[in-house]
């Protein structure tokens, strides 16, 4: 049985990356959270003080940065230039930061050949933003998941405090509506629903039932 590629897209705290790694896993599949190859380069501008409203800047520096995602027993790890940095890129302050830095056209560039290059010759699982529509364009399974602004806030509320973040349900709102816009106005590869991708609602479902949603879809391919 031949693997397939399966593109997973959607809005901030929708739930993808869960899901995503629940569905590689049944499948036997690479798990590639783009998400987080985004989040380990913010993080690298962030700390070397570069202007983040610079598209050269911005290119330049992922130019000379070196992102690796590896397996393991715990799940995926995130290196940035070999350093380990699966949980740092998870800020309050990379949060914030990341769709700024991946509206740049320097970097989306670059970081779809390199998930392209992740994804190439074998069943992947891949999320994002723009991986039906970019990305993974010929993705025999794409799945444009989402739920409400509320939920999402919720559910990241939850995040937030088994990693000891304290931030507030309607600071978290207000910052999902934010990135919902900026992700969904910006020139290069807009958050949007790609033409032959599926709409899936999570606001009422488990993150189980969810995964169990999407293994269905696959299973018809599969077929």
């Amino acid at each position: 049985m031949k693997p397939i590629q399966i593109a997973i897209d959607g809005p901030a705290a929708a739930g993808k990356s869960t899901i995503a790694k629940i569905v590689a896993e049944k499948l036997g599949y690479v798990y590639i959270d783009t998400g987080a190859m985004y989040r380990a380069i913010t993080m690298k501008a962030l700390a070397e003080g570069i202007n983040m409203a610079s598209n050269e800047e911005a290119g330049k520096l992922l130019a000379e940065t070196e992102i690796d995602l590896q397996p393991s027993e715990g799940g995926q790890l995130v290196f940035l230039d070999k350093n380990n940095v699966t949980e740092a890129i998870r800020s309050q302050n990379v949060t914030k930061a990341v769709s700024e830095m991946a509206a740049h056209e320097l970097v989306r560039m670059r970081m779809v050949e390199l998930q392209q290059q992740l994804a190439e010759g074998r069943g992947v699982v891949m999320d994002g933003r723009d991986i039906g529509t970019h990305v993974l364009p010929d993705a025999a399974l794409k799945v444009f998941m989402s739920a409400s602004v509320e939920e999402r806030a919720r559910r990241r509320f939850v995040e937030n405090q088994k990693r000891d973040i304290l931030t507030s349900l309607e600071e978290l709102q207000a910052e999902i509506a934010k990135r919902d816009k900026m992700d969904s106005e910006r020139e290069v590869a807009p958050l949007r629903q790609a033409d032959d991708a599926i709409y899936l609602d999570t606001t009422s479902l488990t993150i189980e039932q969810a995964a169990q949603e999407i293994l269905k879809l696959a299973e018809e391919r599969l077929i």
